[in-house]
């Protein structure tokens, strides 16, 4: 293990090490700030609470990113990996429907007594794992566009996911996981027509499963909390003081805050104005105290890893390193997509949070998890360039 890191050590991509890491200590000032006076009115709690809560989540991704950026990824393709994922995903998938609380109208969070854990998120980096080295291991035995042998069993796996997912239910996430799904069998070197049939087979397979108990159980899914919510993407204004209270605060906060902000600390609109500011609305403390200024740094440092972990993809020469780099980026383009496009009214709220900014403890270990196999896979592909 020494002489591979001695090997590897000195193609370190210093600037997507320095983008993740300016992110998250940024993340956790502004749930300082977000959360001091919500963690004392509604919690009843220190103003730290929440900041502290979250330098303990650092203290433990920061180890995790360190490991798995010297872990070779390719021991993602090996069957006893892609085995030992997948029982971690289905055991707290599964799990969570029987032991689970919840938290923000879906049952997906598990009590593991020193803290919550949440299945979800798990799924979301163990569905890019799991695929890539299923799809690499395929392409590499020339089996990559069979339909029966290659397609049928990953999509079988990952329509499952989405329907445990689904029955929480935690629309946000399942329909980010089916998104980063697709990207990841995109670069897999499935052909155009062969992707297609992919594509058609996995959304019938998900229909089957999904629809028809969306018709028999429809209630507990579409509530009347969801629906308000759809109906405030459409015209937050028409329900200023319910369902479209945290949309129509959050623009108070956006419009603030103009160029350079109010001033760090200084948010209004956090006092309780914003239902949980520093989770999936986060952004708006920060557009209201930072401006656009502090809008820019945070967009930009999640475009850079985005386009980073694009390129990297695109310039490898390995297949496993192409969907891992890929299914990462995608995972983080997409659900910064869906949070900013909630607070903004592109998109229904889904309560999803932003990567690397928002507080969460899951979120930012298995993030950070993440991170640290896209910087392994860029110092390999660095290495594989030099030697070339």
């Amino acid at each position: 293990m020494k002489s591979y890191i001695k090997k590897y050590a000195k193609y370190v991509d210093y600037p997507l090490f320095f983008t993740y890491l300016a992110l998250t200590i940024f993340g956790l000032i502004m749930i300082y700030s977000s959360s001091m006076a919500w963690s004392v009115n509604y919690y009843n709690s220190e103003p730290d609470r929440f900041y502290i809560q979250q330098l303990l989540n650092l203290a433990i991704a920061f180890p995790v990113f360190a490991l798995a950026s010297v872990f070779p990824y390719k021991h993602f393709k090996k069957r006893w990996m892609m085995i030992l994922i997948l029982f971690v995903v289905f055991t707290g998938l599964i799990a969570v429907h029987f032991i689970g609380f919840a938290a923000g109208g879906a049952q997906s969070w598990i009590s593991i007594g020193f803290g919550n854990i949440q299945p979800s998120e798990v799924a979301k980096v163990g569905i890019i794992f799991y695929l890539s080295g299923v799809f690499a291991n395929k392409y590499q035995n020339g089996m990559i566009n069979k339909l029966n042998e290659s397609i049928f069993p990953p999509v079988i796996i990952l329509t499952l996911v989405l329907f445990s997912i689904f029955l929480e239910p935690d629309l946000g996430s399942m329909l980010i996981i089916a998104a980063v799904g697709l990207c990841v069998m995109s670069v897999s070197g499935v052909r155009l027509k062969p992707f297609i049939r992919l594509a058609t087979v996995f959304i019938a397979a998900a229909s089957v499963i999904i629809v028809p108990f969306m018709i028999f159980a429809g209630d507990s899914i579409f509530t009347e909390k969801r629906l308000g919510r759809l109906d405030a993407f459409f015209n937050p204004f028409s329900d200023e003081l319910g369902f479209g209270f945290q949309i129509v605060n959050g623009y108070l906060a956006i419009g603030s805050g103009g160029l350079s902000g109010l001033g760090l600390g200084q948010s209004i609109q956090k006092l309780g104005y914003l239902p949980e500011p520093h989770t999936d609305f986060i952004m708006s403390v920060i557009a209201e105290e930072l401006g656009v200024l502090g809008v820019v740094f945070v967009l930009g440092g999640l475009g850079f890893i985005v386009l980073r972990g694009l390129w990297i993809a695109m310039t490898t020469y390995d297949p496993l390193a192409r969907m891992l780099a890929a299914g990462v980026a995608s995972m983080i383009g997409i659900q910064s997509f869906v949070n900013l496009g909630g607070l903004t009214g592109i998109i229904p709220l889904t309560g999803v949070t932003l990567p690397f900014i928002s507080y969460g403890g899951t979120s930012v270990i298995l993030l950070s998890l993440a991170m640290g196999v896209l910087m392994n896979v860029s110092m390999f592909n660095k290495y594989e360039k030099t030697k070339k």
